[in-house]
């Protein structure tokens, strides 16, 4: 049986069936390539001669090339996915993968903005520029729902409800949910949709779905908006990098350090294990150092 069709079939099954989204389907096109790359130089063809073994030495393989547990883990996940297809499809009956366990992971915790660096970087556009509105809102919208930087871009104006401020958000498995944004939030998109998109429209002679445009009226890519940040963060002379990801670690903190229930955050972030989201509780001690100091009778001033 040959392994290059049963992957490209498997990767045509997540495009059209999982409706998974574009990025997420090339890390696992990338993954199953570097197995059977793997597989090629060990004069492996078949998929029925692939056994727990063969499974062994390629992690083997992966550890001995310094990939990271958490990489590792990744292509575990693309294994034990792409064996479940073939068993469900009955290509195979026995699962090399049945027997393989994850590597213990190393816990690097986000990283995230304190309160005043963070209303520094989010006070650094130029609101009287049509272009600096957007950037403000950008910033703002990030912050204030914790959305990933891929959902951002795919904001539609119908995706917005004005009178709840709340946004539909199409998210990872193209899994909806809603997210929400308070009253700064708010003032910033008005004036963006009032003062800043209609121009950005009219001068291009252009019509566009999307929220969030470039100078040429365009809907904003993932990458347009990393590089808008990048020249934020240069522009406010901030000492360490700014990702938008870490703007939702940044909201994840700040919401938990302000006594907001971890469910409740799971939620908003779209996370499918309430494990993911615990990592944030174990991100900042200034919540834990005030409660101890306020608290402890030998700790009072």
């Amino acid at each position: 049986m040959e392994i290059d069709k049963y992957i490209d079939k498997f990767i045509k099954y997540l495009e059209v069936e999982k409706m998974y989204s574009i990025y997420t389907v090339i890390n696992y096109e990338n993954d199953l390539k570097k197995f059977n790359n793997f597989l090629k130089r060990e004069c492996i063809e078949n998929l029925l001669d692939i056994n727990y073994s063969i499974i062994r030495n390629y992690l083997l393989y992966l550890n001995e090339n310094k990939n990271k547990s958490k990489t590792v883990t990744r292509n575990i996940s693309t294994l034990r996915s792409f064996y479940k297809y073939l068993i469900k499809n009955e290509v195979i009956i026995n699962n090399p993968m049945a027997l393989i366990s994850n590597p213990k992971q190393e816990k690097k915790l986000p990283n995230f903005l304190y309160y005043n660096d963070l209303e520094k970087l989010i006070n650094t556009p130029d609101e009287k520029e049509v272009l600096g509105k957007r950037d403000r809102l950008i910033l703002e919208l990030l912050y204030s729902t914790g959305i990933r930087v891929s959902e951002l871009a795919n904001i539609k104006l119908t995706d917005i409800n004005y009178y709840e401020n709340s946004i539909r958000i199409l998210g990872k498995g193209n899994k909806e949910r809603i997210v929400y944004f308070g009253n700064k939030c708010n003032i910033k998109l008005l004036d963006y949709l009032e003062n800043s998109r209609p121009l950005i429209l009219e001068r291009k002679k252009k019509s566009n779905d999307y929220l969030l445009l470039n100078n040429n009226g365009v809907n904003l890519t993932t990458a347009g908006i990393r590089l808008i940040i990048n020249k934020i963060v240069k522009k406010c002379s901030l000492k360490y990098n700014v990702s938008p990801h870490m703007l939702r670690h940044t909201f994840a903190t700040h919401m938990l350090n302000e006594g907001a229930d971890l469910k409740t955050v799971q939620e908003l972030l779209g996370h499918e294990n309430l494990s993911t989201t615990q990592i944030y509780t174990h991100v900042s001690n200034e919540k834990l150092r005030n409660v101890y100091l306020n608290s402890h009778p030998r700790a009072r001033r």
